[in-house]
């Protein structure tokens, strides 16, 4: 994931956009639903990579997909989850390996 935090900020926030503006066209709105739900899903596994992706992509599919939560804007909330709240060093265990000579 060496993609431009800004530029990712930017994504997320035209998709949420985008997502949203299908709750404001009647009749037709929820319909367009059916077809940008997979397509947000395949957006979101592609921005953000491994298991926290794959659980976002399947977060936003249920988010579109499902009537009057349009307004949830799922992208952005990844995107503060991956680069605010997740963003804390991780420590790693390191081996050693020593060889004794007698």
């Amino acid at each position: 994931m060496k993609k431009n935090k800004l530029k990712l900020l930017r994504q997320g926030i035209l998709y949420d956009v985008i997502g949203m503006s299908t709750a404001f066209i009647p009749g037709i709105g929820p319909f367009l639903d059916i077809f940008w739900a997979p397509y947000a899903a395949k957006k979101m596994s592609d921005m953000y990579e491994g298991n926290t992706g794959k659980v976002a992509a399947a977060i936003v599919f249920l988010e579109e997909i499902l009537p009057f939560t349009d307004f949830i804007p799922t992208f952005t909330l990844m995107w503060i989850y991956t680069f605010v709240f997740a963003s804390a060093p991780k420590q790693t265990v390191q081996t050693i390996e020593v060889e004794v000579n007698e």
